[in-house]
Formats: structure tokens, C-alpha cells, sequence
């Protein structure tokens, strides 16, 4: 019989499956291609492989003819036997028609484990492409800005597909960023990825106590109170020099809207009296924000209306030009 044994190329080699290890130590033989990323862990394990080179036992969509013919040569062999062949990292279970197959998955990929592949292309990219060698942090900051807008217009266009697509684009500019700053060392402000997620995860369990520390909540309301509270205390602790504020932290630099939206909201949670009527003023601008706090009392993103009454202006201008030719 012919087990095929199917691992992922994402998972560390020598981490199996219990079931896998038994039949690779009652084979009576293993076959793999001499590259195959297993077969080092194996063989330090005591297992043999027998190490087959060539084309036969490159990955591929589908096993190739030259392949079937030498499996089915080692069963024929060996009729009260089992040969386990290690398909190709990451391969699919193959189409070996005449053959009693055993599939047995050695290893599968985690959530997020294709994000490795991400990391992976992004280092062979610094190291081959002169574009992806020249580029700084200063250099990529266009596209960090450019990035999410597009993600934010497939978004808004509901298109699906243009959206995942967008999201990886801004997924690129985060790997990007951190491959650069991995050239650095540590006492140069250097990181990598894995402390950017790191961080992440620290900062997400922190500011999610009702979920990792026990915290009881009843609301989201109580979130947001806790959160309010925790982000107070993180601001405090950056020790910023001056005294601290319900607006350390806000970006001046975001679109208009948005940043009086956040102004807003900052104001309300913090009591200001003023928080949803600031007092107006004889300027347009005065005027905008007034109109920015209508919005916040009616539960709405000012940001995100605007967008949409821009985006029926545009439909409207294209109706009319379409009349006029």
C-alpha cells in the first residue's frame, strides 16, 4: 500500500502528527525528494528516507507520469509493505489513479500561517529588486497614506474582491516598514515584525481586560469606559511633559472631518461642557465644526457622510456630461 504523507511548508520540520510519526516507523519504506524539508528531521528522528532526485518529485498541480510509474514500482516491490512517499511542502493530496492510496496529513497550516509566505517574499524582494532595495521609511510614506484610501473606496464601492485585494496592499506597507527597520539593530530603533505583533497583542490584551484579565462588563458602554480609563493611563505613563489631556494622542494631521469628529468625541467622554455644541463662530470653519457636532449628535460619521454626498456629486456630474454629448 502507498500512504502519502502531506505537510505544510509553513510548519517547523519534525512537528507531526502522532498518527504520522506511527506510519513513518512502520513503513517499510520512506520516500522523499532530497530536498524535501522533512527529510533532515526524519532521518535525526532514526527514520530513513530514501532520497529520490529529480523532476518526478517536484511540486506541482498534479503528479507527473514518470512519478506514478516509480510509486507504483516501490508497492509492486514490497506487496506486504507500506511505502510512504512525503509529497512536496504545501503540495495537495495527487491524483495517483491505480493506486490504494492512504492520505495521511503530517502537518496542517494554522490561521494566519500564509502571512510566513508574506514575510518570506518581502525579504526575497529587499535582497533582489533594486526598486525594493533603494526604498526608506521616508520614501514608502506616500503609499502608507495612499493605501488605506483605496481599501476605503473598494470599501465604499462595495467590491468585495477589490477590497481583499486593497487590504493586502496595506498589509505590504506594515511588512514593508518592518523588514527596513529589521536592518537596524536593536539599539538603533531597530525591530522586525514578530515585535510589531508582539506589540499588538500586548497592547489589545491590555486594553481588553473584560476578555483576558476578568474584568466583568455588562455593556459596551462599560468597554468603552475601561478603555477610556486605560488609554488615560498609557498616555500618562509615555510621560509626554505637560500636563495630560483627553486629546494626547489625536493625529492633526488626519483629513478635517475626521480629525473634529474625533475632537468631538474626545470632548464628550471627557465632560466637556461644550462637548456636542461648540460655540460657533462667524467662520466657514466655525460653521463646519458646528456642523461636524449635528452629526455627532445624530450618531453619524461626518467623514463619512460627506463621502457619500461627494460620491452622488460625482455620480450627478457624470449623469449631466453624459446629457450634454
Amino acid at each position: 500500500m502507498l500512504a502519502v504523507l502531506l505537510t505544510s511548508a509553513r510548519v517547523a520540520p519534525g512537528l507531526l502528527t502522532w498518527q504520522a510519526w506511527a506510519a513513518l516507523r512502520a513503513a517499510s519504506r520512506v520516500l522523499a525528494s532530497a530536498d524535501h524539508p522533512q527529510a533532515a528531521a526524519l532521518a535525526e528522528a532514526g527514520v530513513t528516507v530514501e532520497a529520490v532526485a529529480g523532476p518526478a518529485f517536484a511540486a506541482g498541480p498534479a503528479p507527473s507520469a514518470s512519478l506514478a510509474r516509480l510509486l507504483a514500482e516501490a508497492v509492486a516491490a514490497d506487496p506486504g509493505g507500506t511505502v510512504v512517499w512525503l509529497a512536496p511542502a504545501g503540495a495537495d493530496a495527487p491524483d495517483l489513479a491505480g493506486l490504494e492510496v492512504q492520505l495521511l496529513y503530517g502537518s496542517r497550516d494554522l490561521p494566519g500561517a500564509h502571512l510566513l509566505d508574506v514575510v518570506e517574499v518581502m525579504d526575497t524582494l529587499r535582497t533582489s529588486c533594486p526598486w525594493d532595495q533603494r526604498q526608506t521609511h521616508a520614501s514608502l510614506a506616500p503609499h502608507l497614506l495612499e493605501e488605506p484610501y483605496e481599501a476605503l473606496e473598494a470599501l465604499e464601492n462595495g467590491d468585495d474582491h477589490a477590497l481583499r485585494e486593497e487590504l493586502g496592499d496595506v498589509l505590504l506597507q506594515v511588512v514593508f516598514h518592518a523588514r527596513i527597520a529589521a536592518e537596524r539593530p536593536g539599539e538603533d530603533g531597530g525591530y522586525d515584525i514578530d515585535d510589531i505583533a508582539d506589540t499588538l497583542v500586548a497592547k489589545l490584551v491590555r486594553r481588553h481586560p473584560h476578555v483576558f484579565a476578568g474584568v466583568s462588563v455588562s455593556s459596551a458602554e462599560d468597554v468603552n469606559r475601561n478603555w477610556d480609563e486605560i488609554k488615560k493611563a498609557e498616555r500618562a505613563g509615555k510621560g509626554s511633559g505637560g500636563p495630560p489631556s483627553v486629546l494626547d494622542g489625536v493625529v492633526f494631521g488626519q483629513p478635517a472631518l475626521s480629525l473634529a469628529a474625533q475632537l468631538l468625541r474626545r470632548a464628550e467622554r471627557a465632560g466637556f461642557p461644550a462637548g456636542d455644541r461648540p460655540t460657533a463662530g462667524d467662520g466657514l470653519g466655525d460653521q463646519l465644526l458646528e456642523l461636524a457636532a449635528r452629526a455627532r449628535v445624530a450618531g453619524l460619521d461626518p467623514e463619512t457622510e460627506l463621502r457619500a454626498a461627494a460620491r452622488r456629486l460625482a455620480g450627478q456630474v457624470r449623469d449631466w456630461e453624459l446629457r450634454q454629448a
